[in-house]
């Protein structure tokens, strides 16, 4: 299951990168991160042949999840012109741009991929049912990540849509607790996936994605690039003083 698995998702990133050419466009390869989860598992669920309660539950949230973050991407993005990183390393890379594009890009995503999914994986190895205690407690902590993720997302579209708020810091809602709500959202939902997992009977090894995903978010592709450009804004200082950087809390008090 996992060697099939691998093979799914790294063909899907080898249309992506043939449509990149194309349109001399990397970017779309964001337009396959959430889709491509979601497809991977309907794959399964094809190959396994049968659906049961748990699997049906963990399709529902990948589903929910996946498409949300598809179409959030998508509204964001269409027509636009290639987004600035990967325009940056298309010029950095010179004529070396279409192999570089290829392992760096696509394929680095599709192994990020199959990592993250390693939980969600697994449990399409096993024909019993999971352990109630542990399905309920890791759907439980899905929602709330989902919560994060979703509301955060939407407060922070309806900030910006304000000219007003232009050059501004968003301090208000679920940013009043964290400076990434969505990014916290996103970590703790495959957490959450992990202990459904885990309810199957999944090796322990498979906390490797939301280790995996939670280190990314912390410390690479997330909450470091939106650190560096709020920097540049009014309040900053003040924000991130009195504001948790992942995990909400209470902001504190002014000194």
């Amino acid at each position: 299951m996992f060697l099939t698995a691998f093979v799914f998702i790294m063909s899907y990133f080898i249309l992506f990168f043939m449509a990149s050419i194309r349109l001399k466009n990397n970017s779309i390869v964001d337009f396959g991160w959430g889709l491509g989860f979601v497809l991977t598992n309907f794959y399964l669920i094809i190959i396994k042949g049968n659906i049961s309660i748990g699997v049906g539950i963990v399709t529902l949230c990948i589903t929910l999840w996946g498409g949300r973050l598809f179409l959030h991407i998508f509204k964001r993005n269409w027509g636009k012109p290639e987004d600035f990183r990967y325009a940056t390393w298309r010029k950095e890379w010179g004529k070396w741009v279409i192999p570089r594009s290829f392992f760096q890009v696509f394929m680095l995503q599709g192994i990020i991929m199959f990592i993250i999914m390693l939980p969600v994986i697994s449990i399409y190895q096993y024909e019993t049912e999971p352990i109630g205690i542990l399905m309920g407690t890791g759907i439980c902590i899905w929602i709330i990540g989902f919560y994060f993720e979703v509301v955060g997302d939407y407060q922070l579209s309806q900030f910006k849509k304000n000219s007003l708020n232009k050059g501004k810091i968003m301090s208000t809602g679920l940013w009043r607790y964290t400076r990434h709500p969505n990014y916290f959202g996103e970590a703790t939902m495959w957490w959450g996936l992990f202990i459904v997992g885990s309810s199957y009977g999944n090796p322990m090894w498979t906390i490797i994605s939301p280790i995996s995903i939670t280190l990314l978010l912390l410390f690479v592709s997330g909450v470091p690039m939106l650190e560096k450009e709020m920097k540049h804004k009014d309040g900053y200082e003040e924000y991130a003083h009195k504001t948790a950087l992942f995990v909400p809390f209470p902001p504190k008090k002014n000194d």
